[in-house]
C-alpha cells in the first residue's frame, strides 16, 4: 500500500519520488481514496520531523532502527534526507528538497568542582555551593551527600533560604518538582520526605547533579546546559504503532498531566489521551488567583513540544458529554467518541454561581480559567471591587489586587476569613493584615442582591442593608464537581457528586479511575475515612497512583495532605487533616502572623499550620508520613518535644 500511495502522489503532483514531501502528502490526504494509508505516513513523518528537531538524540527510542516501520520507510527519500539531516550529512541552508537542516548538536561542555571536604556539613545539612558559574544544593544525609539545582523550578527562589540547616525532602512533589519555600509562592507537596524516595520518583525537580568523593573531596559534576536549565526530566517511552492499547483522560488539570507522565515514565507505549473541555494546555490553575495576568502559555505545566515527544495527545475544546461503561466509550460535546482500554476521569470542580437577582450582570466575575483571571486584572484597575467569598480564593484575588484598586469589600458567610479551613484565631491575624492594607470587611453577611444599569454592574446589597458601590464583583463562593456527564455512567457517586473511589484510585469499574477535587477517597491519616480534599498536591499524588494502578502496579494512595497560601508577603503553611478538630494551641502570635497552630482532636495533633516558622509544617508533615503522633499533653509541656521524634 505504500508504494501504491507513493506513485499516487507521484502522478497527482508530477514530480518523482525524491521531491515527495510532507506537504505533499497532506495535500494528497484530503482528497485522495487512499486516505488511510496516506494519513498513516503523513503521521509517521510529521512525528518523526518533529522529535528529531526538538529531541534529535531520542531518535532511536521512537523508531527503533530494527523495527517494520523503520524498513517500510527508510526507502522514502523524505525519510532518508531526516536520517541524513539528524547524522550531520546537509550542511548547505537547505537541501534540494527544500528541507532545512537540523542544528548541530551543541557541545556538552563538562563542569566539575571540588565545594567542600567530606566531615564539612553535619548528617542532615544542606548548603549551597558554586559549581562552575552556577549554583548547587549540595545535601547530605544518611552518611551521603547529594546535589540538585540551587532553585526552586517554579520562581527560582533559592531552596537553601527556606530550610536552612534542616534538611526535609518534601520541598518537591512526586511529579511536578514544585516546592513550597517560604519565598516561592508556588508550592506543593507530596508524602515525599525520604530523600531517596524522592530521587527515585520526582519526575521534574531541580537539576540532579552527579556526586563523588576524591581523596577526601566531595566533587559535584554536571554540564553547562544542564547547570544553566536548572531541572531534569526522568527517562520516558513513547508511542510504539504495534501498543494499540488506549488510556484516555478526562480533564487537563494536575491530576491528567501527573498521570499522562507517570504512564510514560513506567514504560507504556500506547496510546496516552488528555481530553480538556479547555482551550490550553495543562496549566499551573493555583496560581491565578495570585497572579491574575499569567497567561496560559506561562503557567503551562508542559509545552506543547513535551507532549509531542513523548506521544501524549492532548485534545482541547473537547467536553465530556457522556461515559459508556459498558462499551469503554467517551462521547463529546463535538460530536466524537473516544474508546478507552483504561480511563482517568479527573474534571475537577466548577465554580459555584450564586442564584440571586444579578448575577448575570456584566463584571460580576467567576475565577476558573487564565481568561478569567485577565480579565479581572484589566478591569479592577482604578476601580472598587466587591469581593463575594472570604475564603482562599477571595482572599487570594483581594491581595492581588490591594495595590491596583481605588478600594476593596469582602464579604463573608463566617466570623473571620478562613475561619472553616484554618479556624477563627488564624483567620483573625489574616484579617488584620488584609485590613491594613483598605480592605473593608462585611462579615456573618451575605449578597440580597447584584444591582446594574444598562446590564453593568453598579452596587452589591447585602442582607444586612448595606449596599456596596462596584465596578466590578469577584465570586469565589466555592466549586461544585463537574460530573454532571457522569451520573448515568453506572459509577458510584456520593450525595454530593463526588466519585467515590477506593485506595488504588479506582472507581466501581474494574478500568474507570477517578482523581483530584472530584472524588472522595480514603485518607491513610485519618484511618481510612472517606475525605474529599481539593488539594493541588493531592491532586498530583491521585494522578501518580491512578497511573501506577493503571499499569497493574496495586500502588495504594499514600499522601500526607499540605497546602499554603501566599498573600501579601506572608506564606501560610499547612499539613494533616483538621475537619472536626476541637482545640487549636498556638505557639507564637497570629496578630504578629508569626506562629505554629497545632489543631488537636481529643489527645491528637491532626493538623499544623504555620507563618513566619518554616521548617515546621513540613516536619510536622514528615512526622505524619510516618505514621507518628504528637500528642496534646506533650505539646502543652513542650511545644518542640516531638521533633525529636524525626
Amino acid at each position: 500500500m505504500r508504494s501504491v500511495v507513493v506513485q499516487r502522489l507521484c502522478s497527482v503532483f508530477s514530480c518523482p519520488v525524491q521531491s515527495i514531501s510532507v506537504v505533499h502528502l497532506r495535500r494528497f490526504a484530503e482528497t485522495s481514496p487512499l486516505r488511510s494509508a496516506s494519513c498513516q505516513l503523513i503521521v509517521t513523518l510529521e512525528r518523526s520531523v518533529k522529535k528529531i528537531q526538538i529531541c534529535s538524540s531520542r531518535f532511536r527510542s521512537f523508531l527503533p532502527i530494527g523495527s517494520g516501520r523503520y524498513s517500510q520507510l527508510k526507502t522514502l527519500p523524505l525519510f532518508s534526507r531526516l536520517i541524513s539531516t539528524r547524522m550531520g550529512h546537509c550542511t548547505s541552508k537547505e537541501d534540494k528538497h527544500g528541507v532545512a537542516p537540523l542544528p548541530k548538536a551543541q557541545k556538552v561542555v563538562p563542569v566539575e568542582a571540588v565545594v567542600c571536604k567530606v566531615d564539612d556539613l553535619k548528617d542532615g545539612e544542606m548548603r549551597e555551593v558554586s559549581v562552575g558559574s552556577g549554583k548547587a544544593l549540595l545535601i547530605k544525609e544518611h552518611g551521603a551527600y547529594s546535589a540538585i539545582g540551587s532553585k526552586c523550578t517554579h520562581y527560582g527562589a533559592p531552596l537553601v533560604n527556606d530550610l536552612g540547616n534542616t534538611f526535609l525532602a518534601s520541598v518537591l512533589t512526586l511529579s511536578s518538582g514544585a516546592c513550597h519555600m517560604s519565598n516561592c509562592p508556588q508550592s506543593s507537596t507530596s508524602a515525599c520526605y525520604n530523600f531517596d524516595f524522592f530521587l527515585k520518583t520526582t519526575s521534574l525537580i531541580s537539576l540532579m547533579l552527579i556526586v563523588e568523593i576524591k581523596n577526601d573531596n566531595v566533587v559535584v559534576k554536571t554540564n553547562k546546559k544542564a547547570l544553566e536549565k536548572n531541572r531534569r526530566i526522568k527517562s520516558m517511552s513513547t508511542r510504539l504503532p504495534e501498543e494499540d492499547k488506549t488510556f484516555l483522560l478526562i480533564g487537563g488539570g494536575a491530576a491528567s498531566e501527573v498521570c499522562a507522565e507517570t504512564l510514560r515514565q513506567e514504560g507504556f507505549k500506547g496510546r496516552v489521551v488528555i481530553a480538556t473541555k479547555e482551550k490550553y494546555l495543562p496549566y499551573d490553575r493555583p496560581k491565578l488567583s495570585k497572579a491574575l495576568s499569567s497567561t496560559a502559555a506561562s503557567i503551562a505545566l508542559r509545552d506543547k513540544d513535551f507532549y509531542s515527544v513523548y506521544d501524549i495527545e492532548v485534545s482541547t475544546d473537547m467536553e465530556a458529554v457522556a461515559v459508556d461503561t459498558m462499551m469503554n466509550s467517551v462521547k463529546f460535546k463535538n460530536g466524537e467518541s473516544i474508546n478507552y482500554d483504561q480511563l482517568l476521569l479527573a474534571t475537577g470542580g466548577t465554580p459555584r454561581v450564586l442564584p440571586i437577582p444579578g448575577h448575570d450582570l456584566k463584571n460580576v466575575c467567576l475565577l476558573r480559567t487564565p481568561d478569567d483571571a485577565n480579565f479581572i486584572a484589566d478591569h479592577a484597575k482604578g476601580k472598587k471591587v466587591v469581593i463575594v467569598g472570604t475564603s482562599f480564593i477571595g482572599m487570594e484575588v483581594a491581595a492581588s489586587l490591594t495595590d491596583k484598586t481605588s478600594y476593596i469589600s469582602a464579604v463573608g458567610l463566617e466570623n473571620v476569613p478562613f475561619e472553616l479551613a484554618i479556624g477563627e484565631q488564624v483567620g483573625r491575624g489574616l484579617q488584620k493584615m488584609l485590613e491594613e492594607k483598605n480592605v473593608t470587611f462585611y462579615m456573618n453577611n451575605s449578597v440580597k442582591e447584584f444591582h446594574g444599569e444598562n446590564g453593568q454592574l453598579k452596587s452589591v446589597e447585602l442582607k444586612s442593608g448595606e449596599n456596596l458601590p462596584a465596578d466590578l464583583c469577584v465570586v469565589g463562593a466555592g466549586v461544585i464537581p463537574s460530573t454532571d456527564f457522569i451520573k448515568d455512567s453506572g459509577l458510584t457517586m456520593n450525595t454530593r457528586n463526588q466519585l467515590v473511589v477506593n485506595k488504588y484510585m479506582r472507581t466501581n469499574k474494574p478500568n474507570v479511575y477517578a482523581a483530584g477535587d472530584i472524588v472522595e477517597f480514603p485518607l491513610t491519616m485519618a484511618n481510612d475515612e472517606k475525605v474529599n480534599i481539593q488539594h493541588w498536591q493531592i491532586a498530583h499524588m491521585h494522578g501518580r497512583t491512578a497511573a501506577l494502578n493503571m499499569l497493574d502496579h496495586d500502588i495504594e494512595t499514600h499522601s500526607v495532605p499540605y497546602f499554603w497560601t501566599m498573600m501579601l508577603g506572608k506564606s501560610l503553611r499547612f499539613t494533616g487533616y483538621n475537619v472536626g478538630h476541637d482545640d487549636v494551641i498556638i505557639d507564637g502570635s497570629t496578630e504578629e502572623l508569626k506562629f505554629v497552630a497545632y489543631y488537636t482532636k481529643g489527645e491528637n495533633v491532626v493538623a499544623v499550620a504555620s507563618i513566619g516558622a518554616d521548617p515546621t509544617v513540613s516536619q510536622a508533615a514528615e512526622l505524619f508520613s510516618a505514621g507518628k503522633e504528637i500528642t496534646k499533653t506533650e505539646l502543652q509541656r513542650d511545644n518542640n518535644y516531638w521533633k525529636a521524634l524525626l
